[in-house]
């Protein structure tokens, strides 16, 4: 899926990264705990959190394979999450939606969580 339709589905507003909506995500992982964050290992991932700090690009930086992060609940990300998004090359996007429906619209669209359960 790409960005655009992420975007497009979650009428989400894109923070920075315009430039990049063209790129495809394979698949979204949805916590608030970036140790489960870490946990996992899809390639092309998505991440929805309700967490707004540092840590958040941190996580998505380690893994390297998160290239859009999209905060739920009309979160607002400081200035520091995004100028070092910007420096990672990570899309960052906002929803009002909170996480359940968000992960609930992008799954119905045809995004999995790529993880075996």
């Amino acid at each position: 899926m790409k960005l655009e339709e992420v975007k497009e589905i979650l009428n989400a507003e894109v923070l920075c990264g315009h430039d990049r909506l063209s790129e495809e995500v394979n698949t979204a992982c949805g916590a608030d705990l970036m140790s489960d964050v870490l946990a996992s290992k899809d390639e092309k991932s998505l991440l929805l959190t309700g967490l707004t700090n540092v840590q958040v690009v941190r996580t998505a930086e380690v893994l390297g394979d998160i290239v859009c992060i999209v905060f739920v609940r009309g979160k607002e990300p400081g200035p520091e999450i995004l100028d070092m998004a910007a420096s990672a090359s990570i899309v960052v996007m906002k929803t009002d939606y909170p996480l359940f429906i968000a992960c609930g619209l992008l799954y119905k669209n045809g995004l999995n969580c790529g993880s075996e359960f």
